[in-house]
């Protein structure tokens, strides 16, 4: 028999929390103790296999509400209790933003975003969420803004990816420079790092419930996004914890190699960078330059960074949208997830 302790979090205004297993769907199981005031109810849950599906509901009066959403996948045999912020609203869906100017005083000009939302946001106020800010912002999520009609389609991968219970739900952030040649690279990157660290992150961890530390702050992009991701990591380690850098162009007209080589791995050991491209082409040899100059600046592959090479895949956002689950799941999966 595997035992685990759950920990339900939801802003109830009336009834009673119980819970609902693939053990006897019909059977209510009752909480073993709850905090109305922080919203908390703990219940253990046992089951003779190491998985157990079920459901958090609500029971008020002659009413029974199921929350929404797919069955919750816990693993009985990890260790610890499993936090869960359920939602009962069936419009539970994900959102996201319309497209918002903000105007950097640093760069004196706009730049555009749009805000991910995962299922569940605007009902439980109770859950903070990891941030992953998101570079080339109008590629991500609608085809009628992508080049070429290519998104990378990250709302629909975010959303499959919280239905398989592997990842803790996450905000994204997409941005958008109108100039990406010029401030994804050097010395551009610069004044956009600045606009980013000291005006948008700080409004962004103002306007919505985030969880603003570098181990839940990730950067991300692709081609020169990959290049202005692994920057804003290296320069600002205490803001960024995670870096994702897919078939990036490094060398083009950045020093980030000879960074790493010069400077190593001390102040940096606590963030993890994720390094991938195609081949042929695709800027194979520049991100493998990377990875070696990594593992000889004192790097820990496997731990600290991870080097994949993808044959065959090409430099576009189909190729992008197609692997973009692997480094979400390397910051936000939750084998990955570091405890305080």
């Amino acid at each position: 028999m595997f035992q685990r302790r759950l920990r339900i979090f939801y802003p109830l205004e009336s009834g009673a929390m119980v819970l609902r297993t693939a053990s006897d769907w019909q059977r209510d199981l009752e909480p073993i103790a709850t905090s109305p005031e922080e919203g908390r109810y703990d219940f253990d849950v046992a089951a003779e296999h190491s998985s157990l599906e079920l459901k958090p509901c609500i029971r008020d009066g002659d009413r029974f509400l199921w929350s929404q959403g797919t069955n919750k996948l816990v693993i009985l045999t990890a260790s610890g209790p499993r936090d869960i912020y359920p939602y009962f609203n069936h419009g539970g869906r994900s959102r996201i933003s319309r497209r918002r100017p903000f105007f950097a005083q640093v760069l004196g000009r706009s730049l555009e975003f749009r805000v991910y939302l995962p299922p569940g946001y605007g009902e439980n106020n109770l859950k903070r969420f990891p941030v992953i800010y998101m570079h080339d912002g109008r590629n991500l999520f609608f085809p009628e803004e992508a080049f070429l009609g290519r998104e990378w389609q990250i709302d629909e991968t975010l959303d499959r990816l919280d239905t398989m219970n592997i990842i803790d739900q996450v905000i994204v952030v997409g941005l958008h420079t109108t100039d990406r040649r010029q401030d994804y690279t050097q010395p551009g990157y610069e004044l956009l790092g600045r606009a980013l660290v000291e005006e948008i992150k700080p409004t962004i961890d103002t306007e919505y419930r985030t969880l603003p530390e570098p181990r839940w702050t990730s950067v991300m992009g692709s081609s020169l996004g990959g290049v202005v991701s692994f920057y804003l990591a290296w320069q600002w380690p205490q803001v960024f914890g995670n870096a994702a850098c897919l078939s990036s162009s490094f060398g083009y007209r950045d020093d980030l190699i000879h960074r790493v080589r010069q400077e190593g791995s001390a102040g940096h050991e606590h963030q993890r960078f994720y390094l991938d491209s195609g081949w042929p082409r695709d800027n194979y040899e520049a991100t493998l330059g990377m990875a070696h100059a990594m593992k000889e600046a004192g790097f820990e592959f496997g731990r600290q960074f991870l080097h994949f090479a993808f044959p065959l895949a090409q430099h576009h956002e189909a190729a992008w949208a197609a692997r973009s689950h692997l480094p979400i799941q390397l910051f936000s999966g939750r084998l990955a997830i570091r405890e305080p």
